[in-house]
């Protein structure tokens, strides 16, 4: 999101709120210390992270397929946001599936299988075309390596995110938001002629109560007010989060931590020696888009496949072109002879989903009443 933004001070609590507008600070007044003290501290559950060790084996794969039988009070967005994936992922991984009335007993695929990015695996990876961020924290003495994973909102047409290496600059908490003119002008001129130019700090914030600058002009990693748009092109150029994955990355990624952006629609992984592939709609507005999706999937196991073994092993190429044709989000097997990845989904015993829906309560800036 571009932003000319009033932040929360890092220091203790309780602290005075300064406004950054066009570089220069000013001081603003107390808000909302009390509320973000104890979501910091614990005090309000801290949400819930995707987190998996880092494999030593070779793979560069996490986590596992699911699949799921809801109860009829859960959408598919409800589904989603437990498992921490985006609309994109949820929609993509069960095509014809109501959204908003999936059915009792209906089998749902949970797509918590991940390709990890192209190492190093270090810092914060944010991919843009799989709208996928992951964040490799240092491990703590004799801990394992682990990766962080959640869903993003990426930009809209025209608002592109930039790509390239940048740093965590300052963490900011409950942030108000003077908004930029242009983007003013565009709001008022889409049917909402009393769109605002300013927000100030709380649940209705488009910025979410906590935001990561990046040294990227303009560029922040923070929570959002419509947290039911992760997963697809809503922001300004930042990268929307869940608010409570927000707060759980805020209290994990210190300043100065790595933040490298990509743009990699296709990505090739391998496990247990089968090598696969999962697909993401490419982004317009970056470069090799413009290559048919088929032919940038195969570019890309080639290339994966000669910088990682030096020949290209017995692969099945029609899988591929099927992959890039249907964008699964879903690793497919792309070995020849492995199974297909309907026979392993129809495989897998399914567990019966019973959680409460996350209801319209949750559906602002603020982390849900329940948060695992």
């Amino acid at each position: 999101m571009k932003n000319n933004m009033s932040l929360f001070n890092q220091a203790s609590l309780p602290v005075q709120v300064p406004i950054l507008y066009s570089g220069r600070i000013a001081i603003r007044r107390l808000i909302h210390a009390c509320l973000l003290a104890l979501l910091l501290s614990g005090g309000i559950a801290a949400g819930w992270s995707a987190t998996f060790p880092l494999p030593t084996d070779g793979s560069n794969m996490v986590g596992q397929i699911r699949v799921i039988t809801p109860d009829p009070s859960n959408t598919i967005l409800d589904i989603a946001r437990h498992y921490d994936l985006g609309y994109n992922e949820i929609t993509a991984a069960n095509p014809g599936v109501s959204i908003w009335l999936p059915g009792a007993g209906t089998r749902i695929v949970v797509p918590t299988e991940f390709i990890l990015p192209p190492r190093p695996w270090t810092g914060i990876v944010i991919n843009i075309a799989q709208r996928r961020l992951y964040y490799f924290p240092r491990p703590k003495g004799k801990e394992a390596a682990t990766v962080v994973t959640f869903p993003t909102g990426i930009s809209r047409p025209g608002w592109s995110t930039p790509l390239g290496k940048t740093r965590i600059i300052a963490k900011f908490k409950d942030p108000s938001w003077i908004v930029p003119k242009d983007i003013v002008a565009e709001h008022r001129s889409q049917d909402n002629p009393n769109f605002p130019d300013y927000f100030p700090p709380g649940p209705n914030n488009p910025m979410g109560m906590l935001a990561l600058e990046t040294g990227f002009s303009e560029i922040y990693i923070h929570g959002t007010n419509r947290p039911w748009g992760v997963g697809m092109r809503v922001s300004h150029g930042c990268v929307h989060l869940y608010p409570e994955n927000a707060a759980t990355l805020f209290s994990a990624v210190p300043v100065g931590t790595e933040v490298t952006i990509i743009n990699q629609p296709f990505e090739v992984g391998v496990r247990d020696h089968v090598y696969y592939l999962s697909a993401a709609k490419p982004v317009s507005e970056y470069p090799g888009s413009q290559m048919s999706p088929a032919n940038q999937a195969a570019q890309a196991v080639v290339d994966y496949l000669t910088r990682h073994t030096g020949s290209i092993p017995d692969i099945d190429w029609e899988r591929i072109r099927k992959v890039a044709d249907s964008q699964s989000v879903v690793p497919v097997p792309i070995s020849a002879g492995a199974p297909t990845l309907d026979q392993i989904i129809d495989a897998i015993q399914p567990e019966k989903y019973d959680y409460p829906p996350y209801g319209i309560d949750a559906n602002d800036a603020g982390q849900p009443a329940n948060s695992r």
